[in-house]
């Protein structure tokens, strides 16, 4: 495994996302936590996930909860395991998404979240998403008290533009750690804050990168160059993608989601995958 680092905490440079073994379409438990377990073995050590990853309107923090258990079965050693998770998104329950910035709801939410993972400290809490009725200072300003009041060991951001990115960092007093965007094939247009965090030393953690990569075995898919480059080193477009991601920058941590071992296994090996410049080039296009 490679290791990047968050903050002052070294992590593998693949990690898990959470989400597909929560809401729509998730497996059943036992699925999910031998993917957990599957990802622990090859050597993932950043997993992340939020208190909206669920379905229904009376099973906030499905995953955390998940999360929490698999974990707590693993048979080998997790304390080295940063898990990340979220807060200032909801889901009513009827499959629609909403947004919660405030400071009182994000700091209760922070609290729901430590118990739903059964730890005193949340190893990196993101404030998960604007909202557009609460000044965005004031949401990070709740994140900064949460850091001060040592209920979170690091902070970070998502869904965020660089001038919120700058802010932020301002508002925590330089103690922005990370800032989790979508990025991936078919969503590029996060490449200005990708560069920002470069910059700045931030780690950038794209979510959902692998999107449009099912797409990239079609005749004529403008994602085909990544089924080319795959067949050529005999391996899956989707690990081409997370290698492409990996050469960015050194600050870049892909976390794909997954629900089956298998997906976890293919997305680690993407560390082992060297692609030539003239193949970085082409996929950047």
């Amino acid at each position: 495994m490679e290791y990047r680092r968050i903050g002052d905490v070294e992590v593998s440079a693949i990690g898990l996302g959470g989400m597909p073994m929560s809401i729509e379409g998730r497996p059943d438990e036992e699925r999910s936590v031998r993917t957990i377990h599957a990802a622990l073995d090859a050597g993932v050590t950043l997993i992340d996930t939020a208190d909206a990853y669920h379905m229904y309107a009376d099973e906030v923090g499905h995953n955390e909860t998940l999360i929490a258990r698999a974990l707590a079965s693993y048979g080998g050693d997790t304390s080295g395991v940063l898990v990340a998770t979220k807060g200032g998104h909801l889901r009513p329950g009827d499959g629609s998404w909403t947004k919660n910035g405030s400071p009182d709801y994000l700091k209760s939410a922070c609290e729901a979240s430590l118990k739903r993972l059964g730890v005193d400290v949340i190893g990196l809490y993101q404030f998960h998403r604007p909202d557009p009725n609460t000044p965005y200072e004031e949401s990070v300003g709740a994140i900064r008290d949460l850091l001060d009041a040592g209920k979170i060991r690091m902070a970070g951001i998502s869904n965020a533009n660089p001038e919120q990115i700058r802010l932020s960092q301002e508002i925590l007093g330089g103690r922005l750690v990370s800032v989790q965007n979508q990025f991936s094939p078919a969503f590029r247009s996060s490449e200005p804050e990708l560069e920002l965090c470069d910059e700045l030393g931030i780690a950038f953690l794209p979510w959902s990168p692998l999107g449009g990569i099912a797409r990239a075995g079609e005749l004529g898919s403008r994602f085909a160059p990544f089924a080319q480059i795959a067949e050529a080193h005999g391996v899956s477009p989707q690990r081409v993608c997370l290698a492409w991601m990996l050469a960015k920058s050194p600050v870049v941590i892909p976390i794909p989601g997954a629900s089956r071992p298998a997906s976890v296994q293919d997305s680690v090996a993407a560390v082992d995958l060297t692609l030539t410049p003239e193949e970085l080039a082409t996929l950047s296009r």
